[in-house]
């Protein structure tokens, strides 16, 4: 890494005295080259310095992609740290966020912080909490810079070039993929709003050798092209996906769509950023979430801090140079834990032998059903891989008897949208195909005991399943059980 990467925003007056002309940043209503950015950015530094602004700044997330890239970097290149939120946050919300990075401001610094020191804050994001509360999580220009250090070096040339990068920037994944294209040099497509047949259209056209992107946009593409019977798209040489579990089962398609390109599944936290990574397979168990990145360390440890042997499941925690700093407000029950160079974000997993990291849910996830702990993330996976469900959401409801019974919540393939947000699944035989398919697969207590159908499908906004919409869609008298199949034809 040269000494102008240490920085996020450094990279950007490089390339533009090295390659003036090339394109840096294109939204699809402005195309900007390194220099035009390089002088954009120089310009609004000016107007922070004049207006003495304070040590870290709430973007305007509705500007144009373009504009809000290069506010993020004037705000770094001035010394300060930008904070970025969804712009589809109420008024009360925003307000509630600015109050809190006031509140920041006035405890930790009244003014920016040196220009050069890799330490200081660049960025704050935003997670939701489990009150629904935005979650400001704060990085330093280093642990992204190693981030992308480590990227370039295990993925090769490929990430060097443009990268698309096609949801909105309040989403770590694309702000990342963004500033990644600045930083190489390779340049950035973006969009104001995602477009399945844009992003075709866009690869097809070359140039643009990388894709980041979530399952969910990834599936639209599938079925677009799909439906128009399109050809494949051979330039692009790299597919980085997270966000969410991919369904492997689509890893084919996916595969024929772009024949020379080399499909990633990585997992990582808002507050690690990358954790593990594999190549996507789908004869890999959905669980299985690949090998540490090589700057990274991994243990699992049980409930009193011992770290377990090989194949035993406890609690994920990582050890690496990309960890976040702290968070920005009152971090709720989700938040993070440390334990000196140790972060765990209360994932729980296993590792194998020869280290492969299996996944098998969130700590906060869990249901306890028959004395028995059950984790809705490999019920929902293996439901995933049924040819009628698109996505499951698995829940525990109070039960006398069994202290949770077990929930689910499906997106049907052939859903139509005008039905009811929540209703019971009265298609006996598809219950009884479901209830098979998961005992071949599942040990017979991790079974869905009561089955509904919801359309339309809650997604939060960076395209994950909204589970927690979900849940009280359940508590709703639609997920009542007066109101759920008859235990007889649901029998768990």
């Amino acid at each position: 890494m040269h000494d102008w990467q240490q920085l996020i925003h450094t990279p950007l007056a490089h390339w533009a005295q090295q390659q003036p002309k090339s394109l840096a940043v294109d939204d699809g209503e402005q195309a900007l080259s390194f220099a035009q950015l390089h002088a954009a950015v120089q310009q609004r530094v000016q107007a922070i310095h004049t207006a003495q602004a304070p040590s870290t700044l709430l973007l305007d997330a509705t500007l144009s992609p373009a504009a809000l890239v290069a506010d993020f970097i004037a705000t770094n290149t001035s010394g300060r740290c930008a904070a970025l939120g969804d712009a589809s946050w109420p008024a009360s919300q925003r307000a509630q966020v600015q109050q809190a990075i006031d509140t920041f401001n006035t405890k930790k610094a009244a003014s920016a912080h040196p220009a050069g020191a890799s330490s200081y804050p660049f960025y704050i994001g935003f997670t939701s909490g489990s009150t629904g509360q935005p979650k400001g999580f704060r990085r330093d220009h280093h642990s992204w810079a190693e981030s992308f250090r480590v990227c370039v070096n295990t993925f090769g040339s490929a990430v060097t070039g443009r990268i698309l990068a096609p949801g909105h920037l309040s989403h770590s994944l694309f702000l990342f993929g963004a500033m990644l294209g600045i930083w190489t040099g390779g340049g950035v497509q973006l969009q104001r709003r995602f477009s399945a047949s844009q992003c075709l259209a866009t690869l097809r056209a070359g140039g643009t050798p990388c894709l980041v992107a979530v399952p969910s946009q990834l599936l639209v593409m599938l079925q677009l092209a799909e439906r128009r019977q399109l050809a494949a798209i051979p330039d692009v040489r790299l597919i980085l996906i997270s966000g969410a579990r991919w369904m492997r089962q689509h890893t084919p398609a996916l595969q024929a769509l772009f024949p020379n390109a080399r499909i990633v599944e990585f997992y990582g936290a808002s507050e690690a950023s990358f954790i593990a990574w594999m190549d996507a397979s789908n004869a890999t168990p959905p669980q299985v979430v690949g090998r540490a990145f090589s700057n990274v360390q991994l243990q699992i440890r049980d409930s009193a801090g011992q770290q377990l042997a090989a194949g035993e499941v406890g609690q994920i925690w990582v050890s690496s140079p990309m960890l976040f700093m702290d968070y920005v407000g009152q971090a709720d029950a989700t938040a993070a834990q440390r334990d000196g160079d140790w972060l765990s974000v209360r994932d729980m997993g296993s590792i194998s032998p020869d280290g492969l990291l299996t996944l098998v849910g969130r700590e906060k996830r869990m249901i306890v059903t028959n004395g028995k702990n059950l984790f809705p993330e490999e019920v929902e996976a293996v439901l995933a891989e049924h040819p009628r469900i698109i996505a499951a959401s698995v829940h525990g409801v109070d039960d006398a008897l069994r202290g949770k019974q077990v929930w689910v919540a499906l997106q049907l393939n052939d859903a139509n949208n005008s039905e009811a947000a929540l209703q019971p699944l009265a298609d006996h035989a598809l219950i009884a195909d479901l209830q098979q398919w998961c005992r071949s697969k599942l040990e017979t207590y991790k079974t869905p005991r009561r089955w509904f159908i919801a359309a339309p499908w809650p997604q939060t906004a960076s395209g994950k399943t909204d589970h927690t919409a979900l849940a009280a869609l359940l508590q709703t008298p639609h997920g009542d059980s007066s109101n759920a199949p008859t235990a007889t034809a649901n029998a768990g």
